[in-house]
């Protein structure tokens, strides 16, 4: 289902996940930092948390789809007329609301993991999928081209009479997907799947039952795919309210610093080509990067820093910190052989804190390289879609490992 008055913004279902998203990191940042006070062991005051982060994305979900509205995103409204816009508006909100209602019956158990986990995964697989496979035809000056990589590949090796010319056309043709693209996606895919298997795996041991052995791993991407959504959401925010001033604005000095924005001939979409909101985004092929070398280096700084501190930002709200987690051991009654149960945070801190940062710097440098790459999807989505996929590989296989003991084999 796509909005037809506003196709350059996407799918609905797609601006209904940002929402539910926005609140989430909202009230998971406020109750580790404190600001409210949440007991996760009392049932209360989980409901009350999932109560209120979902009247949050609703209040977002509302917000966002007047803002994008007013803001001419769509059309003036004088040329979309009032009733097309509310019906824009109501569209856009009932998108969330049901992306809210698809998530809360994963979390009551119909389903594995999370529900907006699953609806970014789905997304970014989508979008890797239409890409390669695209049936729609495109003129771009040479005649009709698929727009799906692999099907423009075996579609000119047919018509093209020059069958070298032809595979040199697929594999690096330009402002279309191209089989170099398909190829580094499946490479980013693949170098992903290799790291997830980095960790250092420290022993443990219970303090009551003698004998019992166990261990505490400490991934590489220890706080998983959490530093590219948040810097994620930094970027898709400061977007939002660049493209918002940069409509209303387009000759100011400050909106202009902040970003300044034109329609892409080929897909429509607005994109930055000026301001912060351009030295921030990926360049767009090799070519931009060797004319704006400043862009590719200001933007692997950017990468690389920002994923680094949300990373070590992240452990302090979230309670996986060496504090939160030599605190639940110690409830646990769980002590590292070889030291004392007071140097335990201690020994917990020489890994941690390390992981966090240097996870998040090798997430930004895997998005960089993806992006450098042309990977489809944007190197972005290609961290959230394999981090997710196997998070709910390693979840089935955990439901897996239980059932069977629960059976005896």
């Amino acid at each position: 289902m796509r909005v037809i008055l506003a196709s350059n913004r996407g799918t609905v279902m797609e601006l209904g996940i940002t929402p539910i998203v926005t609140s989430g990191l909202v009230m998971q940042l406020l109750a580790g930092s404190k600001i409210i006070e949440v007991d996760n062991n009392v049932r209360e005051d989980r409901a009350l948390l999932n109560g209120a982060q979902k009247l949050l994305g609703i209040l977002i979900a509302v917000g966002e789809a007047v803002a994008y509205v007013l803001s001419g995103m769509y059309g003036s409204v004088g040329q979309l007329g009032v009733g097309n816009a509310i019906l824009i508006i109501i569209q856009l909100c009932f998108a969330g609301i049901i992306v809210i209602c698809l998530d809360e019956l994963l979390q009551k158990g119909y389903g594995l993991g999370s529900g907006i986990s699953l609806f970014i995964a789905t997304n970014i697989c989508e979008t890797i999928i239409w890409k390669a496979f695209s049936p729609t035809t495109i003129n771009s000056g040479r005649g009709a081209e698929f727009e799906g990589a692999v099907i423009a590949l075996f579609h000119l090796l047919i018509t093209r009479t020059d069958k070298v010319r032809a595979l040199r056309e697929a594999f690096y043709r330009q402002n279309l997907p191209n089989v170099t693209n398909l190829l580094a996606t499946v490479l980013i895919f693949l170098i992903v799947i290799y790291f997830q298997g980095f960790r250092v795996v420290l022993p443990v041991r219970s303090k009551n039952a003698r004998g019992q052995q166990g261990s505490y791993p400490i991934k590489l991407f220890y706080t998983s795919n959490m530093p590219i959504i948040l810097q994620s959401a930094l970027v898709s925010n400061l977007y939002f309210i660049s493209q918002l001033l940069h409509r209303k604005y387009a000759g100011n000095f400050f909106v202009n610093l902040l970003g300044k924005w034109k329609e892409s001939e080929y897909s429509g979409q607005s994109i930055p080509v000026g301001g912060i909101a351009y030295y921030i985004t990926a360049p767009s092929s090799l070519a931009d990067m060797a004319a704006n070398p400043f862009h590719a280096l200001f933007y692997l700084v950017f990468m690389l820093s920002a994923c680094a501190l949300f990373s070590k930002t992240w452990i302090e709200v979230s309670g996986s910190s060496a504090r939160d987690v030599a605190k639940q051991l110690k409830e646990q009654q769980m002590v590292m052989p070889g030291h004392r149960e007071s140097n335990l945070q201690k020994e917990l801190n020489r890994y941690i804190p390390t992981a966090a940062a240097f996870g998040g710097m090798c997430i930004g440098a895997l998005t960089v390289l993806a992006d450098f790459m042309g990977a489809i999807g944007s190197g972005t989505g290609i961290l959230l879609a394999v981090t997710i996929i196997y998070q709910y590989f390693e979840t089935f296989e955990k439901e897996r490992a239980s059932e069977l003991g629960f059976f005896g084999f």
